[in-house]
Order: C-alpha cells, then sequence, then structure tokens
C-alpha cells in the first residue's frame, strides 16, 4: 500500500485515483471547450449571430475561470477540499445548464459563460491534482497519470454525448443534460472517494488554518522562476496545442482530405491524451521531470510541422497523436513538478496560478489561430508560431534545476 510520512493512516488511496478519473470526465475543460464546435452552428444559426459571438464566450468562460482558479486553490488550503469543491461542482452544474436558457442577446449568452467560468473553478484539475499528489509519494506520477486521465476520456466523450443530446433533445437540452451529467458525476467522485485525501488536507480546528505540510506559501513561490517557468511553458503549450486542435479539420480539409475523415482524425487527439497522461505518470516516477516535459513538448512540434508540410493519411493522423500526448502530459508534469519543487503545503494556490496561465493559453489559443486566418488566409503563421512557442516553453523548463521536495523512501 502506498504509504506517505505526512498522514500515514490514509487508507486505500487509489480510490481517491479512481474518484478523480470520474469527477474529471466532467472536468471543466472538456464540458465547456470540446463540446464548441458542436454547439457553435446550432446556436449561431437560431439567432443569426457571427460565429465570433460564440469565440468570445468560449475566451470570457476560459478568463474567468483563470481568475477564480488561484482564489479557489485557496480556499482548498485553508478549508478542504469537500467543503469547496462541492458547492462549485453544484454552482457549475447549475450555470452550464442555465446557458440553455438564453434569450436572442449575444451579451447574455456571453455572461452566462462567464458566470459559469468563474464556478468552473472549482471543477478544474486543481482538486483533484492535489488530493492525490497528497495520497502518494513514491508513485504520485503514475497516480497523477491514471487519474487526470479522466479528462482525456472526457474530452473524447465529450462531442458523442453532445451530439446525441442536440439530435435528441436540441441544443438547449444539451446545456441541461451536460449541466445534470456534470453534476451526476462530479458531485459523488468528490464526496465519497476524492474527498478523502481531506484526512491530511483539511485545515486543522475551527479556524481554517493551514495543514502543516512541507512546501512553500504561495508568495514565496510566485517570486521564484522556478514557478514563472512552469507557468509560462504551460501558457505557451495551451496557446500552441490548444489553438491547433479545434482547427485540425479546416487544417486537413484545406489539404484535401474529406471532411468526416478529418473529424475522425481529430477524435484521436482525446484517445492520444489519455495515453499521454499514464506514459507521462509512468516517465515521471522513473525520469527527472524535466527530461519528460521536454520529451513531450517535442511531440506536438513535430505534429504542427507536419501538419503545415500538408501531411495527409496516416501521417496527418500521427501529426493529430503528437498533439493529444502533448495536451495530455503537459498537465501531468506541471502538477508533478509543482508538488516536487513547491511542496503541499499551498499546492491548491500554487496550481491555482499555474493553471490559470494555462486556462488564458487555451482561451486565447482558439482566437488567435482564427485572428491569423483571417488576416493571412492560411494557418501558416499560426502554426510557425506554435512551433516557436513550444520551443520557449522547452528552453524554460530546462532552467528547473534539482526538486526541493524530493520523494521520501518508504519504511516498513
Amino acid at each position: 500500500m502506498e504509504r506517505n510520512t505526512a498522514a500515514p493512516e490514509l487508507r486505500h488511496p487509489w480510490l481517491i485515483v479512481a474518484g478523480s478519473l470520474l469527477g474529471l470526465i466532467v472536468a471543466n475543460g472538456p464540458v465547456t471547450l470540446f463540446t464548441y464546435g458542436l454547439l457553435l452552428q446550432p446556436v449561431t444559426q437560431e439567432f443569426g449571430w457571427h460565429t465570433a459571438n460564440f469565440g468570445f464566450a468560449i475566451l470570457f468562460a476560459h478568463v474567468s475561470a483563470a481568475a477564480t482558479t488561484p482564489f479557489v486553490g485557496h480556499l482548498v488550503d485553508r478549508y478542504g477540499i469537500r467543503r469547496v469543491c462541492l458547492p462549485f461542482i453544484t454552482l457549475f452544474a447549475i450555470s452550464f445548464a442555465a446557458i440553455g436558457l438564453t434569450p436572442a442577446s449575444p451579451i447574455v449568452f456571453i455572461l452566462l459563460y462567464t458566470l459559469a467560468g468563474v464556478f468552473s473553478a472549482g471543477q478544474t484539475v486543481m482538486p483533484y491534482a492535489k488530493a492525490v499528489s497528497a495520497a502518494f509519494d513514491m508513485r504520485r506520477g503514475i497516480a497523477l497519470g491514471l487519474a487526470l486521465a479522466g479528462v482525456g476520456i472526457g474530452t473524447s466523450l465529450a462531442p458523442n454525448v453532445t451530439h446525441y443530446l442536440i439530435d435528441a433533445y436540441g441544443w438547449r437540452g444539451a446545456y441541461f443534460g451536460l449541466g445534470a451529467l456534470t453534476f451526476a458525476l462530479a458531485f459523488p467522485a468528490v464526496a465519497i472517494f476524492v474527498g478523502r485525501a481531506d484526512q491530511r488536507l483539511a485545515a486543522e480546528g475551527e479556524r481554517g488554518s493551514a495543514p502543516l505540510l512541507p512546501g512553500v506559501s504561495g508568495r514565496e513561490a510566485r517570486s521564484t522562476f522556478r514557478f514563472w517557468s512552469i507557468a509560462i511553458a504551460g501558457f505557451l503549450v495551451a496557446v500552441a496545442v490548444n489553438g491547433a486542435i479545434p482547427h485540425v479539420v479546416q487544417i486537413l480539409t484545406a489539404h484535401g482530405i474529406p471532411r468526416g475523415e478529418a473529424a475522425s482524425i481529430q477524435g484521436w487527439a482525446g484517445l492520444a491524451a489519455i495515453a499521454g497522461r499514464i506514459i507521462a505518470g509512468l516517465l515521471l516516477d522513473r525520469i527527472f521531470a524535466t527530461y519528460v516535459a521536454l520529451a513531450f513538448f517535442a511531440l506536438p512540434l513535430f505534429g504542427l510541422a507536419m501538419l503545415g508540410m500538408g501531411a495527409e493519411g496516416d501521417l496527418a493522423l500521427f501529426a493529430v497523436v503528437t498533439l493529444g500526448l502533448g495536451l495530455g502530459a503537459e498537465i501531468d508534469t506541471m502538477g508533478f513538478m509543482i508538488g516536487r519543487y513547491f511542496g503541499l503545503r499551498r499546492f491548491g494556490e500554487i496550481y491555482g496560478y499555474s493553471f490559470a496561465m494555462f486556462a488564458l493559453g487555451s482561451g486565447f489559443g482558439p482566437l488567435l489561430w482564427d485572428l491569423t486566418f483571417d488576416a493571412t488566409g492560411s494557418y501558416d503563421f499560426a502554426i510557425a508560431a506554435s512551433v516557436a512557442a513550444l520551443v520557449v516553453a522547452g528552453l524554460l523548463v530546462l532552467r528547473l534545476g534539482a526538486y526541493s521536495f524530493p520523494a521520501q523512501p518508504q519504511h516498513a
């Protein structure tokens, strides 16, 4: 059984991994970003809106999530996962379902997405990564990889579920159904399984003081080059990869690939993200995290280059798989490195700041790709800029150096 010197009384830590995987299937990313392509057409057609209205709604959802996640992380550090995340999950599910009540007003639509983004901060990777990091030390990498594979599963399933809901109940019913599904999966997962980590992380007494775990404060972390190297690298990877994946169909159809085949190829990105998380998790327990990050940043770099050169057939499929592998591994390595460089005492707050940068990149990436296409008539500049962003991200993680909080040897 996995042991952790901070709280050896914690039993059955793999239940936390299982609960995290279940809850992250309906994380804010799969629910808000990867339903975008299916909901865009019916919503804009009914109201006669420009597609930019929907794009700005997604952007504002990510910006509001980025602004709120550090605050939620601070609350998790002080009061525990159950007490903070269960209300946020409930409000996120309700607010996302409420988008189905949108009147013919783009402003109201954008505001509803923004509100959902605020509450989605409690349904990000952050609380799940903290729970798993607290439950595991020596085998933390593979535990994080398996838990965070839930995001990849959700990324693969979200388009299919959304398509079914739209066909059966219309786009308004799709929002209601996605909100209900979010609550049905995430609430019991956190209440029953993930919240077990509060045995180690809950605040002492009634005052909500920080638990006596090894680590630095959020202010101390933000004053270091390591924090900003991790955060900026996450932003750049999100801009490059999350900017590219939503445009895979357009890129491939421009190469002459039929739209149905292109959509099928794009679906492999979600499956590859699952594999990327598990493979990265296995490697992180055995290889220095910087080297793992460099390898998984290089994969989408070559994939983007192949797409830019007009890849078709198996080469196009391979290129998209590399994007998914890079996306899946990035979140794993970010959570792992924060635990090793800054400890667990303020993990939620510090991860919240880093995830905020990743969320901003995920929101701005697709918009920047669209703007460059509108300006130039192709995605060539966006691809070249994304390759450069991945190179800079790799150089940033090379500067991190040795762990400050390495894994402790296990004792009988």
